[in-house]
């Protein structure tokens, strides 16, 4: 059992990191540099001072409002915040300290600003999917080195390609419905849940048409139309990601015991 102490730590941990995730979304779209580059007011344009720039406490201080312009600041940056420290939070819970628990972090600040990216630009950036596709790659073969035990990585390429082949024939037979965003983030997001197991990679691979036909139903039901209705689809393999992740393998085990009896 993972101790208080260390959940705490995650939290404030994510917290902090989800400030940089929000940088990744406001910059990794336009190509403008992440690491350097100083935080500005998108109004303004004014430089942001570091006490106005403490993750979820300085928005709440200044009612979400620009010091200098007292323009609006998006809800979604302390939205962001707190799902980076709640996913960092729950990660360090269920896996403790440990290589892997490495792995899924790094993709809690990608995958939670991909989400966001797709849902303001319709785009998955390439610049955020292929370090997660590298790190879930050496997470998993340092891991089975450290045991000696090849399974759990020839499982995470199975998963890579399942995952990846089914979008990819998606892909291929309506262009117009998916984008190869979409096709290049299973390759990781397979992985990940194929390395966990195949309760984790069904689960996962399930949730998430599920879960965007819920999202596409709605969005037709507010619009009053099945026409010009524009969907991302990758927060919903996110979505779909985390699920399998966190409770895949119980769902499976409910599944089977359900099924064969």
């Amino acid at each position: 059992m993972t101790s208080w102490l260390v959940i705490t730590a995650g939290a404030v941990l994510g917290l902090l990191v989800g400030s940089f995730t929000n940088v990744l979304i406001a910059r990794v779209p336009s190509g403008r540099n992440w690491v350097s580059d100083s935080s500005r007011c998108l109004s303004c344009d004014q430089p942001i001072a570091w006490y106005d720039n403490i993750p979820l406490l300085s928005w709440v201080l200044l009612r979400g409002r620009c010091r200098r312009c007292n323009s609006a600041i998006s809800w979604s940056y302390p939205a962001v915040e707190l799902t980076v420290a709640t996913l960092f939070a729950a990660i360090v819970t269920m896996f403790g300290i440990s290589v892997w628990t490495v792995v899924l972090l790094f993709l809690a600040v990608t995958t939670v600003a991909l989400a966001v990216i797709d849902f303001q630009h319709m785009r998955l950036p390439s610049a955020l999917i292929y370090p997660s596709a590298g790190v879930v790659a050496t997470g998993a073969l340092v891991l089975s080195l450290a045991q000696g035990e090849w399974s759990d990585a020839l499982r995470a390429i199975a998963g890579a390609a399942i995952l990846g082949g089914f979008y990819f024939l998606l892909w291929f037979a309506y262009p117009q419905g998916l984008g190869f965003g979409d096709v290049r983030l299973a390759v990781p997001l397979g992985a990940a849940l194929g390395f966990l197991g195949w309760g984790p990679l069904a689960v996962g691979a399930i949730a998430a048409p599920f879960l965007g036909l819920i999202w596409s139903v709605g969005a037709m039901a507010r619009a009053r139309s099945v026409r010009g209705i524009k969907v991302p689809f990758g927060p919903w393999m996110i979505a779909g990601f985390w699920i399998g992740t966190f409770w895949g393998a119980d769902l499976w085990d409910l599944y089977l015991t359900w099924s064969v009896g």
